[in-house]
């Protein structure tokens, strides 16, 4: 407004004080009381600018109330000393007129009133202009009409026109400040101009910039419709949050219609603001919210060995609240093809899952070449099913299911963890506990699958029934000391389970159900432990052990049958004798444990103390000889020699031992740990907890009563995690008797009898180490950040992926370099592994050593805040061959992103570089660039 109207504004109310009945009577601005205590400027008006409204009458005090009839309160400058329209709480305001209007004596609305309460307040001051039926809002002006909220530096309004227009404000270094921003419904809209017309609930709009879900419009001009619908005139759509975005696709003319969709006419991509050759005809960009189907578009690629293809193009399929699908698949021009439906469902409170259905057909090489062609028919299950706990109390029914054939991962998996994770596994569990009672029930089905050896472990069902503890002779009340015999308690487990082990080939043919094993055990423990001396504790048990067979397995050496190892004649084989079979196993026993605490101080130097804890346990076992007829001698080799072997050797619920038990079993096990001075402590003692063994220690025992082998091998191991940053566990197994250096046959004597300084010969050890090493976020959010991965990692572990969870971190890892965190400068993980094993094998009459190391290594660094470099690798020292190796390189470019993948050599490589958009709107709109070989 210029500075004449505001002058003649003042003059106007200068005149006389009666002028201030007819600013009441014409303005049909009826103010409540409660808005006196606002802090700032506020009007409210029910209905349009009125033309005739009866005087109403003046005074100088406010009027006494009268309860039927209410009335409304209008605050009014008494003097002209104001330039605009104050209400109490304006520090600004001085002398003020209360003008008191009976709401009674209005007249009805007049024809171009509004159906809605419009409120308005501004910063710096409110103008009216009586005659000219105008108002103006200055200073962070905010008007609100039903869903739309706008806010600007300058708003005014024309009761004539019925428009209402926004601009902006300059400061004193000439800088804009408060542009119009409109809110209407979620939708935000940030021009420098904007009318709006209540009567018609139609906007037009200058130099626009609205956000759309993750989308932005930049619009030189827009018109809004009365249902908001948006039409914009030389408009640019990008997903880029600057100003002046990096990239954009311009198009003359666009529509908006709110929550569905924007659509373009023809569009081009500028990127930097200069146009490129790429042009599109059209463009549609869903900015729906909800469940909605609609079609999945494919991406282009390039594969040496399948040649030109299309993949992961298909449809998405809403089916509701509880159920929605997924059918995506894959198309090459040298034949090969997948497809793969991925169904997801739902029903809060109660359960959730999903399920992926993959099958693919893969075809390599030259047909007219039979030795190097492939043709490979392959698919894959997975299921994953989660029950609420609160659906069912006492129930649980959950699933987390991986099987499919052992090459499907060869020919369609490209990501590392996947390729070098040889073994896949699958669980499906229900389990029932009953209320206030002792008695539980578990029932599982379980896979597992070696996709090198092609080995197939599958069991169910598996059931599991269970009474815990109970106490028979504790009386319900007990009234003074307990007795020993209260302590008596008696449990009892029963498992039943049924397991195979075949070649993945034989799934569902005669082979696996030959292989089939079934049995059942239960046990019925009797035990209580009372404390002895004060340091010990005694504990004295009866345990009663009962197996079911239905199959007896008897291995003899058959000179005529041909070795399959070596070729030669000569060889262990199998008789299956069906039937039902029990043995019985009966053992007492008696331990006594206790803690020893031994404590090492040093005075003031650097190591304080050193403290060590021993947990020593002795127990004395018996165990009658009740398996009669459970074992024979079977002999293994040409020469007639034979050892002990059981009949249901391998049995999926064990076998008992042969032969009496009379001896003595010992277990240590220790803790060391250590204080040494720190600074960092503000105690005053200035010290600091080190863990230098968590645990390590061994067991083993010792039969008085057998004929030979009396002293069973030593068990040993060892972990700690030093300085919280290295991981170390180590375990191994020592057989205190000699052996056969041809045959590998034990002999009855000890080692140490034939001069040999050693507990025993090792038979098998290990040992892994890990660590990780990280720089500090830039952010400061690496520890909720690894929390946040570790609690998914645990999600991960414990159940199969949704659907599209699954194709996102299948995608994570195959384009690791799309996925850093730069805000990371480095990473660095480390884990070794190191096996030893010293078998004696009866078919190949001798000893056997293996010795395995391998090591893998990932992580990440940024060359420059915008540049990441990172690897995953490994190498296995027993083939001296580099592990599966993924290089990456990735590039910030704030909305894009650009990454170079490449796996430079084994059986499968690839090189792949990608640019694309950061916004998953966009996700699809991908440069790409890939090629991949594959040599057997």
């Amino acid at each position: 407004m210029s500075s004449s109207y505001k002058n003649n504004y003042k003059k106007f109310l200068r005149q006389t004080y009666l002028a201030f009945a007819g600013i009441v009577i014409a303005v049909p601005f009826i103010i409540d009381a409660s808005a006196g205590n606002m802090p700032h400027g506020f009007f409210g008006f029910n209905k349009i600018f009125a033309d005739t409204v009866p005087p109403a009458k003046k005074t100088d005090s406010i009027k006494p109330v009268v309860p039927s009839r209410p009335k409304d309160t209008l605050i009014v400058p008494k003097t002209g000393d104001s330039a605009a329209l104050k209400l109490p709480g304006d520090s600004t305001q001085q002398d003020t007129t209360i003008v008191t209007v009976d709401s009674l004596l209005l007249p009805k609305a007049s024809k171009d009133s509004l159906d809605a309460v419009v409120t308005a307040k501004a910063e710096d001051s409110m103008v009216l202009m009586v005659q000219k039926k105008q108002f103006y809002l200055f200073g962070n002006a905010n008007v609100k009409y039903k869903t739309i909220d706008l806010t600007a530096y300058e708003v005014s309004f024309d009761q004539q026109t019925g428009v209402m227009t926004a601009v902006h404000g300059k400061d004193t270094a000439g800088k804009y400040i408060g542009r119009p921003v409109m809110n209407d419904g979620g939708q935000s809209a940030e021009s420098d101009t904007l009318e709006y017309n209540f009567t018609s609930s139609k906007a037009l709009i200058f130099n626009t910039r609205s956000q759309y879900g993750e989308g932005y419009v930049h619009s030189e001009k827009t018109k809004r419709m009365a249902d908001n619908t948006i039409f914009g005139f030389k408009n640019g759509y990008t997903t880029c949050n600057l100003d002046t975005p990096h990239f954009s696709f311009r198009a003359k003319k666009i529509k908006v219609i709110p929550d569905k969709l924007i659509v373009s006419g023809p569009a081009n991509l500028e990127i930097q603001g200069i146009p490129t050759p790429l042009f599109i005809p059209f463009a549609i960009f869903p900015i729906t919210q909800g469940q909605r189907s609609g079609i999945l578009p494919p991406q282009f690629v390039t594969n040496a060995q399948k040649g030109l293809g299309l993949e992961q193009g298909g449809y998405y399929f809403g089916m509701g609240e509880h159920l929605d699908m997924t059918l995506r698949g894959d198309i090459y021009s040298y034949g090969s093809w997948a497809l793969t439906a991925s169904p997801t469902y739902r029903k809060r409170y109660k359960y959730s899952g999903g399920m992926t259905l993959s099958f693919a057909n893969t075809r390599l090489g030259d047909p007219s070449v039979p030795q190097e062609f492939v043709n490979s028919r392959d698919f894959r299950v997975m299921w994953n099913h989660t029950m609420d706990s609160k659906a069912r109390p006492g129930i649980n029914f959950g699933a987390s299911v991986n099987f499919g054939t052992s090459s499907y991962n060869q020919y369609n998996v490209y990501d590392y963890s996947t390729r070098v994770n040889n073994n896949i596994g699958s669980s499906i569990s229900f389990s029932k506990t009953w209320q206030n009672k002792p008695y539980n029930l578990t029932v599982n089905l379980s896979d597992n699958q070696n996709l090198q050896t092609r080995d197939v472990s599958l069991t169910f069902p598996d059931a599991n029934f269970s009474v815990q503890t109970i106490y028979p002779f504790q009386p319900k009340e007990l009234v003074g000391t307990a007795k020993w015999y209260h302590k008596i308690g008696i449990s009892y487990t029963n498992q039943f389970r049924n397991q195979a082990y075949f070649k993945d080939s034989s799934f569902g043919k005669k082979e696996m159900f030959d292989a089939l094993q079934s049995g059942m055990q239960q046990n019925i423990p009797i035990s209580f432990s009372i404390p002895v001396m004060k340091s010990f504790t005694f504990s004295p048990s009866v345990n009663f052990t009962e197996y079911w067979y239905t199959k007896k397995t008897e291995r003899q050496w058959n000179p005529e049958k041909r070795n399959l190892g070596t070729g030669q004649k000569g060889a262990l084989d199998t008789t299956y004798i069906p039937g039902f079979f029990a043995q019985h196993e009966l053992s007492t026993s008696l331990s006594l444990a206790t803690a020893l605490y031994g404590m090492y101080d040093f005075g003031q130097g650097k190591i304080r103390k050193i403290r060590h804890v021993m947990r020593p346990s002795i127990g004395l076992t018996y165990r009658p000889d009740l398996t009669k007829g459970a074992y024979y001698d079977m002999v293994y080799n040409a020469q007639g020699d034979y050892q002990r072997a059981s009949y249901f050797q391998g049995s999926v619920i064990g076998v008992p031992g042969e032969g009496s038990f009379g001896g003595m079993s010992f277990s240590l096990d220790n803790n060391l740990e250590m204080k040494v001075y720190s600074r960092k402590d503000t105690s005053g003692n200035h010290e600091r907890k080190v863990k230098l063994l968590d645990g390590f220690g061994l067991n083993t025992n010792y039969n008085f009563v057998a004929d030979s082998f009396k002293l069973s091998p030593f068990s040993l191991y060892a972990r700690t995690n030093l300085f919280d940053k290295l991981n170390i566990s180590a375990s191994g197994t020592l057989d205190p008797y000699v052996t056969n250096e041809v045959s590998g046959v034990r002999k009855d004597r000890y080692v140490w009898q034939d001069g040999k300084l050693s507990l025993g010969r090792l038979t098998n050890a290990s040992i892994t180490m890990s660590t990780s090493f990280q720089s500090k976020d830039k952010k400061g959010g690496d520890e909720q950040r690894q929390k946040t991965l570790d609690s998914l990692q645990n999600v991960m572990d414990a159940n199969a992926l949704q659907a599209a969870q699954q194709r996102q971190l299948q995608m994570m890892r195959q384009n690791p370099g799309e996925y850093v965190d730069f805000d990371i400068p480095w990473r660095l993980d480390l884990s070794y592994s190191l096996s030893y094993t010293n078998r004696v094998i009866p078919d190949s009459g001798g000893v056997v050593k293996e010795l395995r190391q391998y090591v893998s290594f990932n992580g990440d660094f940024s060359l420059t805040p915008k540049w990441k470099i990172g690897m995953n690798s490994g190498f296995d020292f027993t083939s001296m061959e580099i592990a599966y190796t993924n290089l990456y390189i990735s590039r910030d470019l704030h909305c894009w992103q650009m990454s170079i993948n490449l796996v430079p050599f084994g059986t499968y490589r690839q090189f792949s570089i990608t640019i694309n958009p950061k916004a998953g709107i966009l996700r699809d709109l991908r440069l790409n660039r890939s090629r991949t070989f594959y040599s057997q």
